[in-house]
């Protein structure tokens, strides 16, 4: 009889305490949105153009990098906005003569990047079926590739196993490290050193032994800075992603028969050069064949296209500023809204009351509904806000490592001595590290002007002594 009684008791006691931890625990379920959200890093780029400038005809563009500044279109473009702005360059722009470097002109688009809420992406090519190597070069006493009776004889092509080719490109692309590497506002270089448009393939293609210094040159001017290599060479595509780079192809869509890249050679060259999993630590960027309007003039499968891109985990796409049919408006805003990282928080838990100086327990369940983590190390940090004070406390999650699907946050967070004794609210933010403040759009409810997300409140009270 008596072990029946303590046996009550602690049965009592138990649900007591889980009644008081109930009632003591405030869960917060925020509310999806579908909203296409625009984030650090990731989205259908504009290309040699920033966000509300003009946009190019439905089928052609220039790949001629803007050397003066861009004045915005009125009205503004029918285009999704975007944070990043891509252009490129050829050599001759910007070392006109040796050892003379217009960087003016990349210091433009950095500045007018940030002016419209973008970063900047950049490659700098050394020539084109159109655009010759600088003359300066080409007068060098450098190896020519081809000879002016050739059929592609217009233009001077490149001997790339030639050591001048190195020295002098080397010097370009270390110049332009040494002055732009780490730079906030940078947000992807392209490799690029072989071939029309420094797309990586040539009909004069180098042995590998000769290629693999052209790509080094890279990786070791830009090391503080996210790099993608070019697809087109098997080899050099495995060589750059095994040392750090994300990729990129420049022909998403192709879908001609007989042959389609993205029918045949793209899906293989994937699994041949085991790149698959390169977008769990860096970013796949993807450029149009053509452009959309030249999809739907061909008849091409948009829907095929754009799922594949899916499934090679896309984080941004260039589609040459371009408009996007009208008859593709949904299928696309349905893209944007699962390329890159998409936030969702499904899960909030804390203390109803919490003391001065002691440390609060909180429970998060995040979910990534997009097909790629985020690159970049933001802070997420939980404020508790008054009518006379606030205060971020970190809350310590690695958020590059929010893959798709759910993840999970569980920590103690110390509330400072000094919070005084109050109501506050709970605010929620992903802070980009260089400034302390909230950079990353959440699709749920509650997004403040400030950028923070207000989800609940909290008591504070007096430490106990």
């Amino acid at each position: 009889m008596k072990d029946r009684v303590i046996a009550c008791a602690l049965f009592l006691s138990v649900a007591l305490l889980n009644g008081y931890a109930q009632k003591a625990t405030v869960v917060i379920r925020p509310v999806e949105i579908p909203d296409v959200l625009v984030n650090p890093g990731m989205g259908i780029t504009t290309f040699q153009r920033f966000n509300g400038q003009a946009l190019n005809p439905p089928y052609t563009w220039s790949e001629r990098g803007p050397v003066t500044e861009l004045h915005d279109a009125n009205p503004r473009p029918d285009f999704p906005d975007t944070s990043i702005a891509y252009l490129r360059w050829y050599w001759t722009a910007i070392e006109p003569e040796h050892g003379q470097f217009r960087w003016d002109i990349i210091d433009m688009a950095l500045a007018e990047a940030q002016k419209h809420g973008q970063r900047l992406a950049i490659r700098l090519m050394p020539y084109s079926d159109r655009d010759p190597l600088p003359e300066w070069y080409r007068n060098s006493g450098a190896r020519r590739a081809n000879k002016p009776t050739d059929k592609d004889g217009a233009i001077w092509q490149p001997d790339f196993s030639d050591p001048l080719y190195l020295k002098y490109w080397g010097e370009l692309v270390a110049a332009a490290g040494e002055r732009y590497d780490g730079n906030p506002i940078l947000d992807s270089v392209d490799i690029s050193s072989v071939g029309y448009w420094g797309e990586g393939w040539s009909d004069y293609m180098p042995a590998f032994q000769y290629q693999k210094p052209l790509i080094d040159i890279w990786l070791k001017a830009f090391p503080h800075t996210t790099l993608l290599m070019n697809f087109d060479e098997p080899e050099a595509l495995a060589y750059g992603t095994q040392h750090g780079a994300g990729w990129r192809l420049d022909c998403l869509g192709d879908m001609k028969m007989p042959y389609s890249e993205m029918l045949d050679q793209y899906p293989e060259e994937v699994a041949r050069t085991g790149i698959q999993d390169v977008w769990k630590q860096r970013p796949v960027s993807l450029e149009t064949c053509g452009t959309p309007s030249t999809w739907l003039r061909d008849g091409y499968d948009v829907n095929y296209i754009l799922s594949q891109a899916l499934r090679w985990h896309v984080t941004s796409v260039n589609v040459k500023s371009s408009p996007i049919p009208e008859q593709w408006r949904t299928q696309f805003e349905d893209f944007e809204r699962r390329m890159g990282y998409r936030f969702i928080l499904r899960r909030l838990e804390y203390p109803t009351h919490v003391r001065q100086g002691s440390m609060m327990p909180v429970h998060m369940w995040w979910f990534n509904a997009g097909v790629a983590p985020i690159y970049r190390d933001y802070e997420l940090a939980m404020q508790l806000r008054s009518q006379d004070k606030s205060v971020a406390i970190p809350v310590g999650a690695d958020v590059t490592k929010w893959l798709p699907g759910d993840s999970v946050v569980d920590e103690s967070l110390y509330i400072p001595g000094d919070v005084a004794p109050g109501n506050y609210r709970v605010r929620i933010g992903l802070l980009d590290p260089r400034t302390g403040e909230p950079a990353i759009r959440l699709a749920i409810q509650g997004r403040q002007p400030d950028g923070w997300y207000d989800l609940g409140s909290l008591d504070v009270e007096h430490a106990s002594y």
